[in-house]
């Protein structure tokens, strides 16, 4: 049965998903209409906030903000610290003391504890910047997760997170955005005194003689989550995308076993090489990130990055908002790697190259091969988001750098749960310094419950891709072969699928993911409101789900869409573990409606 329009997709309160059932309700949403609005029950978490995240920002607000002030929350001062540094470089009129941090932190009864900790650290600004605030939040994916804010919000009120005036210093460092450096007033360039006001609200009082933070995440969490079980989740986490850990089985029995490096994604990969986020986007935000610092420790000139196919959006928004700026190919053509090849040969020099393997939502597959030799021969590094392929079809390593994905995906498959990865290739060239780089950059906010979900969820990761690689081969055949389908985009049928072959493994398939375009637009709607399926954004779910993908994604910029292929009309499918028949008649009745146009 599908879900009404707003309500959670899965029923759950950590929900990835949204239920936009309609082409209506989808056009709807993106118009700010409150028949939809106003049902909106949750969203995909980087774009919609999650209520409970909502209501931990208003009670903050509340103790320790002003009249005019907005919150944006985040899971460290770090990351913070990068959501004030992008308003002085990004909003122009805005006053230096105007965005200010707060750190909210787990007052302790003792400085030994095997509990989960987690304080929230607050970016204070005047509200009406909160979109400069939101393009953080939803670009680098480094928010707080819903688990969390969940957590927070009961600390918050029991009275056991604490203010802590954050350190008055912006250090000029290598994650620089594009825009006026406007913040840099009198005195140094580089290290820069501001105003951070201090909170004029008192806490919630003492806490109770006989109740301790140990005891209080004891009774939020049970007796099970600790710190131990966090970490060991972690571990098993990182072993399954190493390919050293492929069986399902239960997190002790699974990690009693010895560990061993991967033969099948590359000689002598650990998990040592796996860095674990909190979601797919910001393993790619960090990664760009860290390549920056990197770039910076090895004394280069910024240098700007390539982005190269027609990407989800925001990697191209990260590739033209932090750094030195991006050489957009569209297309991923092999005349855009000749012109690439063009612009290194008369001199150009270029950070690093981020692409999809295959791309969303056009399932095209770069040239990986000529993109590593071009990277050897002119040293820049190569970024591989292998989200769509996944690992399990798929083994883009040995061409790449470092290789990126969202766990939240087809990895997790229950859509109740967020989180991303990303593996540094032990045999690349740049491995030795950006190593170093990573180990003094790499921050693990992963928050411990997330972990937790993200370990039990994967452990059959394993099987369910060989069903979803059935299931879609099925339901593109049958698509493929309809007299209204204009085109179908799945690796299998792409004119690109001798780059995919020649990275897919023996056993692999072609994924989840395929989209179509029909003859007409009215044939479009009609089959997508036919589709007796889920229908919302995210991709890779057990159960599946589909969306009018370039209304959702680029709602407003249509006719950049249409420039580089995409159509308005396109209807993405992430194809789930139904039964083949079952699905297979569902995809045949929706058909048969836009037939019928």
């Amino acid at each position: 049965m599908l879900a009404a329009v707003g309500a959670p997709v899965p029923n759950d309160p950590h929900a990835v998903s949204v239920s936009l059932p309609s082409w209506k309700a989808n056009v709807g949403y993106e118009e700010g209409e409150e028949w939809v609005l106003s049902k909106m029950k949750t969203g995909y978490p980087r774009f919609f906030i999650h209520l409970t995240i909502q209501e931990l920002a208003r009670e903050i607000v509340n103790k320790y903000g002003k009249g005019d002030e907005a919150v944006m929350l985040f899971p460290s001062p770090a990351t913070a610290k990068r959501c004030q540094r992008f308003f002085y470089d990004q909003a122009k009129d805005i006053p230096i003391t105007a965005v200010r941090l707060l750190n909210l932190e787990p007052k302790m009864s003792s400085n030994e504890h095997d509990t989960v900790l987690s304080g929230v650290y607050c970016v204070f600004f005047p509200k009406e910047h909160f979109g400069v605030a939101k393009q953080v939040w939803q670009h680098t994916g480094d928010g707080v997760s819903s688990r969390r804010g969940e957590f927070c919000l009961k600390a918050l009120r029991d009275g056991f997170l604490q203010p802590v005036a954050a350190p008055g210093r912006i250090r000029s460092d290598s994650l620089y955005t594009k825009g006026p450096r406007r913040y840099q007033r009198g005195g140094s360039q580089n290290n820069i005194n501001f105003l951070v006001n201090p909170p004029e609200t008192p806490s919630n009082g003492p806490i109770p003689e006989d109740r301790d933070y140990s005891t209080f995440v004891e009774e939020r969490f049970g007796r099970n989550l600790n710190m131990q079980l966090a970490e060991k989740a972690k571990i098993a986490i990182r072993r399954r995308i190493a390919g050293c850990l492929t069986e399902d089985s239960e997190l002790e029995v699974a990690l009693g076993k010895p560990s061993r490096s991967s033969d099948g994604r590359l000689s002598g990969l650990t998990e040592d090489h796996v860095f674990l986020y909190p979601t797919g986007m910001s393993a790619i935000f960090n990664t760009h990130r860290i390549l920056l610092a990197h770039a910076q420790a090895n004394d280069q000139e910024p240098r700007r990055s390539v982005c190269y196919g027609f990407p989800y959006i925001d990697t191209l928004k990260i590739l033209q908002k932090w750094g030195a700026g991006c050489q957009f190919y569209g297309f991923g053509s092999s005349e855009d790697l000749d012109d690439l090849e063009q612009r290194l040969q008369n001199g150009e020099r270029f950070m690093a190259l981020f692409t999809e393997f295959p791309s969303n939502p056009l399932l095209k597959s770069p040239d990986l091969k000529r993109i590593r030799q071009l990277a050897d021969q002119y040293d820049f590094a190569v970024v591989v988001d292998e989200t769509v392929g996944n690992l399990i079809n798929i083994n883009v390593l040995p061409y790449a750098d470092v290789v990126v994905s969202s766990l939240t995906k087809v990895f997790s498959g229950e859509t109740n749960v967020m989180g991303g990865s990303g593996i540094l290739n032990p045999r690349s060239k740049m491995y030795q310094t950006l190593r170093k780089t990573i180990d003094k950059e790499y921050e693990d906010n992963y928050w411990a419950e997330d972990a937790v979900f993200m370990e039990r969820n994967s452990r059959d990761f394993v099987s369910r891709i060989e069903r979803v690689n059935v299931n879609s081969e099925a339901v593109a055949s049958i698509l493929k072969d309809d007299v209204n389908v204009k085109a179908v985009y799945y690796p299998k049928y792409s004119p690109t699928k001798p780059n995919y072959d020649a990275c897919r493994n023996a056993n692999g398939g072609y994924g989840g993911l395929l989209s179509v375009i029909f003859l007409r637009h009215e044939q479009a709607v009609a089959f997508f409101d036919a589709l007796e399926v889920q229908k919302g954004p995210s991709l890779g779910t057990n159960f599946t789900l589909a969306c009018p993908y370039t209304v959702l994604a680029h709602y407003g910029e249509l006719d950049w869409t249409a420039s580089w292929g995409v159509e308005a009309d396109l209807v993405r499918i992430s194809i789930g573990l139904e039964e083949t028949s079952e699905l297979v008649g569902e995809v045949k009745s929706a058909l048969a409606a836009a037939g019928r146009v």
